[in-house]
């Protein structure tokens, strides 16, 4: 096993662990700490419905991974669920657009806690039966998101914002798309995408690395690598439809407006997420002008926020909140960033809104929650955990402005949930 270690100008390290499969590990130790956080995760999301291993395309029904996810909690000997209850740990798993990850936190007995997630996340079990049982069960779920408003005010801009990605595509899939799937579907990408060379351990808190280190070693099963290519069919620049709302149960209406960008490599880099982040600051944040002026005039509430929405072959600047005119805030929102780039970036600001995200960054290495899904994100993008710090003391106004030319009005989508007849 393969292992390097890095340090960090604030006193912190972690180890980074290659396992003869391929297996990526993460582990920063806490030995003050009294908790202990643990993912084992897949670089696997709803995004992937087709994919070619070996020569050989396959394409999946959409919500597949999702429905895999909540599969592999099942065993012949019980569910995961009803060991942990026994150790007192938390455990959980989500399925995103590009991975899947299993977790648990707890405050002793961790070694029991990461044989149990070792052991279920390597053992599918799957038949026709729990397989039909199961599409009952994630079909209720499909039909609450359906109708919960921020879900959807998210997924109706995704929708209208892109033609072809299957990040338009809901995560769970529909009740359409998930009665086409069966236990040989399950197995062929729980094989594909389940391979340990496509899989990483990340952990925080109070752990020794060695002894894990040990025991990750005698537990995971070893399978020759794969090498698995995603297909996706080529996205268009320009969005579907620029407007798109629904009516559902809401005081006030929700909004979510997104700046489509160009993506010419599948991935971003972290400098270009930082750069991205401090700009939503200083277009938008709690220190910028726009949001003064727009919490003064009552358009947007403390629920108003921003993100850099990014993944392999996607990319949009979102802000989304609730407002009694959301076409007003986005026409706000598009004029500052106008402005922003006639007049430049506020050196002031800029040096503000720096300072606070280097704050905020040191604070989280703070919290092994936080640590561990920084470290899945490393994991992710195989970049390292204190990349952050060191873009944030080097990044300049310029790297920032030179962000603003994805910002183009003609490739927004505002999506707004507005209150059914009667509930305003």
């Amino acid at each position: 096993m393969t292992r390097q270690v890095f340090e960090s100008e604030i006193g912190e390290s972690y180890i980074k662990a290659v396992h003869p499969s391929g297996l990526k590990i993460y582990i920063l130790e806490k030995p003050q700490y009294n908790s202990a956080y643990a993912v084992f995760g897949t670089k696997y999301g709803s995004i992937d419905t087709c994919f070619t291993v070996n020569g050989e395309e396959t394409r999946v029904p959409e919500g597949i991974a999702h429905f895999l996810e909540h599969k592999l909690f099942e065993s012949e000997d019980g569910d995961a669920f009803t060991k942990y209850a026994a150790t007192g740990a938390y455990a959980n798993a989500y399925t995103s657009f590009d991975r899947t990850c299993y977790l648990f936190s707890c405050s002793d007995r961790f070694y029991d806690n990461l044989g149990i997630l070792l052991d279920f996340v390597q053992s599918p079990y799957f038949t026709e039966q729990t397989v039909a049982k199961e599409q009952g069960i994630i079909g209720q779920e499909i039909r609450m998101y359906d109708d919960s408003p921020e879900w959807r005010v998210m997924f109706n801009m995704l929708m209208n914002m892109y033609h072809r990605h299957p990040v338009r595509i809901d995560i769970a899939g529909t009740v359409e798309s998930i009665a086409e799937i069966n236990a040989d579907l399950l197995y062929k990408c729980y094989n594909t995408f389940y391979n340990p060379s496509n899989m990483f351990v990340c952990i925080a808190g109070n752990v020794n690395a060695e002894k894990v280190l040990s025991q990750i070693n005698g537990a995971v099963k070893t399978n020759a690598p794969l090498e698995i290519t995603r297909n996706f069919e080529k996205e268009p620049d320009s969005v579907v439809n620029s407007c798109c709302e629904q009516k559902l149960a809401v005081a006030q209406p929700l909004f979510c407006l997104g700046f489509k960008e160009r993506v010419e490599n599948a991935e971003r880099t972290v400098k270009e997420k930082i750069c991205t982040s401090l700009l939503l600051e200083i277009i938008a944040g709690d220190a910028s002008p726009l949001y003064k002026k727009l919490i003064n005039e009552g358009l947007i509430n403390d629920e108003f926020s921003s993100e850099y929405f990014t993944g392999n072959g996607y990319a949009a600047v979102i802000f989304e909140g609730e407002s009694s005119d959301p076409k007003r805030v986005a026409d706000e929102i598009k004029a500052e960033v106008e402005r922003l780039k006639a007049d430049g970036i506020d050196k002031k600001l800029f040096s503000a809104v720096r300072c606070g995200m280097y704050g905020d960054a040191v604070r989280a290495m703070g919290n092994v929650e936080s640590i561990a899904m920084q470290l899945v994100s490393c994991a992710m993008s195989d970049s390292g955990l204190f990349d952050e710090l060191k873009y944030l003391k080097t990044v300049t106004p310029d790297d920032v402005y030179r962000r603003l030319s994805l910002l183009e009005s003609e490739k927004t989508v505002l999506s707004v949930i507005n209150p059914q007849d009667g509930e305003e």
